[in-house]
């Protein structure tokens, strides 16, 4: 049995949003922008031919889909924080923990993404149609306080990082405010197209972190030792970056975002075609693409843990954050480390802001039974803008407060961890209900990665939460 081919239409789909009647009823109506005359065109595209390098580049980043958006948003600043504390504490000895997370990020990604491609719909309405309501509300509050609150950690670390490249001219203080502003300006007003090159282009500042792995210089034998050998300690503060490690690599709002983006994607295509159904083409193309994006952002993650165990841990430099870890670098490994982890720690939060507030409001109008995108213009979804408008102002309310982002960052992760095993779970069933996914449910080997990951992080919430407590 084969899920059934859909049609999307644009216009049933804008109409759906209740705040439409309001928006329509008090903004004036766009003009339709003019298309701009052959020769100015020509002369545009001349501009932009660029080298021959650059174009492949551009290619290169065309071919590459949400998948990769979505592994190099994982490696956001509160991401980079638990990774550079984790090498500057207890050096190259959690290195391993890269090659252990990445088959189970792997599968859980994949299993969103096939969800989205063969049933035509993001997941928080996938699980609402086949799970109690109650159930899912529980999990879509617990992404968007989550979300929030990282959101708030994530925009004060971009505001220290510009600040860091500024070498202090420019306060932090000054920029939280037009940076959230900036950036929902951009989701506002720009293309969906855009935005989505606009993603790509700032997962390339994560290779910022590859670089500084390469200028310190790592000792090889020991590094290759600590990644195959794994290395554990039975102390309280050795099991929370662990569990911190897990929580902040496998969080909930990465599968909210995955599969809508798949959704986005299909819709996009299906404007002409009229067909959300995905030929194994795409399924192939997707899997390579999700492939690409999980080992990407596990990459850049050893990579931080490298080059902060290499340098930080050596001088018994232990940090908490990760603009402590760019400030920590310069006097041991120069300012231009120093430099080049402050710019992939801007890069990452400017990619990561959008895609923690996005996967909100995909989630909430989801849950509403909205079909609502980041395809469509803020009149034609306002109750999605609306969203994100509210996690970002909520995310700089929590910076303007002065709450301790470490803090911030702590009980965030214990949502994350406790949201993260039950909605792992319904991800788990959903992906082998034959009602849901026909004959494409999930096989032996994803689902029994998906049930094991299940296990591990619910034991890493218990185990979060237990020495939180003791902690305190």
């Amino acid at each position: 049995m084969k899920p059934a081919k859909r049609k999307v239409k644009v216009s049933e789909r804008s109409r759906q949003d209740p705040l439409r009647r309001v928006v329509d009823r008090h903004l004036p109506r766009a003009k339709p922008a003019k298309a701009a005359p052959r020769a100015r065109r020509r002369r545009k595209d001349a501009r932009s031919a660029g080298s021959q390098h650059a174009q492949f580049a551009l290619r290169l980043l065309r071919t590459l889909g949400p998948g990769v958006i979505t592994g190099a948003s994982d490696d956001d600043p509160s991401g980079i924080a638990t990774y550079s504390q984790a090498g500057s504490q207890f050096g190259f000895a959690t290195l391993w923990t890269a090659l252990l997370t990445f088959p189970f990020m792997l599968a859980v990604q994949d299993t969103c993404a096939r969800i989205a491609l063969y049933t035509g719909a993001g997941l928080a309405t996938n699980l609402r149609r086949r799970f109690p309501t109650s159930l899912v509300a529980l999990c879509v509050l617990a992404l968007v306080i989550a979300n929030t609150i990282n959101l708030g950690a994530d925009i004060q670390a971009v505001a220290v990082g510009v600040s860091l490249l500024t070498n202090g001219v420019v306060q932090p203080g000054w920029l939280v405010a037009p940076v959230t502003a900036g950036l929902l300006a951009m989701l506002v007003r720009l293309k969906y197209a855009s935005v989505v090159r606009i993603f790509k282009l700032l997962t390339l500042a994560l290779f910022a972190y590859v670089a500084t792995a390469v200028i310190v210089r790592p000792p090889v034998l020991t590094t290759l030792h600590a990644t195959f050998v794994p290395h554990v300690e039975l102390t309280g503060s050795f099991i929370g970056i662990i569990v911190a490690i897990f929580g902040t690599t496998i969080s909930p709002y990465l599968f909210f975002w995955q599969a809508s983006s798949e959704v986005d994607q299909l819709r996009e295509k299906a404007t002409t075609s009229h067909r959300t159904t995905p030929s194994q083409r795409a399924v192939r193309a997707s899997r390579a693409d999700v492939l690409v994006g999980m080992l990407f952002s596990q990459v850049v993650m050893y990579c931080i843990i490298l080059a902060t165990a290499a340098v930080l841990h050596g001088h018994g430099t232990t940090v908490q954050s990760a603009t402590q870890a760019a400030k920590a670098l310069a006097p041991v490994a120069g300012s231009f480390a120093s430099v080049i982890f402050a710019v992939g720690l801007v890069g990452a939060g400017f990619l990561a802001i959008p895609v923690l507030a996005g996967s909100a409001a995909y989630a909430v109008e989801e849950f509403l039974g909205l079909r609502g995108s980041l395809r469509d213009t803020a009149r034609q979804s306002p109750t999605l803008y609306a969203v994100m408008g509210a996690a970002m102002a909520g995310g700089l309310t929590l910076t303007v407060l002065h709450i301790n982002p470490i803090q911030a960052l702590v009980v965030t992760a214990i949502v994350n961890g406790v949201a993260a095993p039950p909605i792992l779970a319904l991800i788990a069933i959903l992906a082998r209900d034959a009602k849901v996914m026909g004959d494409q449910r999930s096989g032996t080997l994803r689902h029994l990665l998906l049930w094991t990951i299940t296990v591990v992080m619910t034991v890493a919430a218990v185990a979060l939460v237990v020495t939180t407590i003791w902690a305190s």
